[in-house]
């Protein structure tokens, strides 16, 4: 005769019993559970590479930007030293100029000085002369 505790304790073709059914369904559960934090975890790491795959690519463009910047700015740079050079040559050239066309006009203003006190020299010796001559 079988005992009514066997009933229970023997395996069931229909599931498991009754009193493991919840135990069942919380482990199946949690595998699900688990299973979208695994996937969840997988999209937020492949994610966080594509944001770092951008900063990357911007890093290159950025370091691309300031080797091309840096090439400009040297010969920016060259050209600025030859032009400041070329400036101060010229700046002394236009000195020079100023100079010698400031003492240029001083020695004609008294060329001019001269002349005109010889021709009052020659009227004056002039008009003696023809007094001179005329007495």
């Amino acid at each position: 005769q079988a005992r009514p505790d066997a009933r229970r304790l023997a395996p069931s073709s229909a599931g498991p019993s009754p009193r493991r059914r919840p135990l069942v369904w919380a482990m199946a559960s949690q595998g699900a559970t688990l299973q979208n934090y695994n996937n969840e975890l997988v999209k937020s790491i492949e994610d966080l590479r594509e944001k770092r795959e951008e900063v990357n690519r911007q890093i290159l463009a950025e370091e691309e930007d300031k080797a091309r910047i840096q090439k400009e700015l040297s010969i920016l740079t060259d050209r600025l030293s030859k032009l400041n050079e070329s400036l101060v040559r010229k700046t002394q050239a236009r000195n020079e100029y100023d100079k010698t066309i400031q003492e240029t006009e001083a020695a004609y203003m008294k060329i001019l000085e001269s002349s005109q006190t010889l021709l009052h020299v020659l009227k004056r010796e002039t008009v003696n002369l023809s007094k001179k001559k005329g007495s």
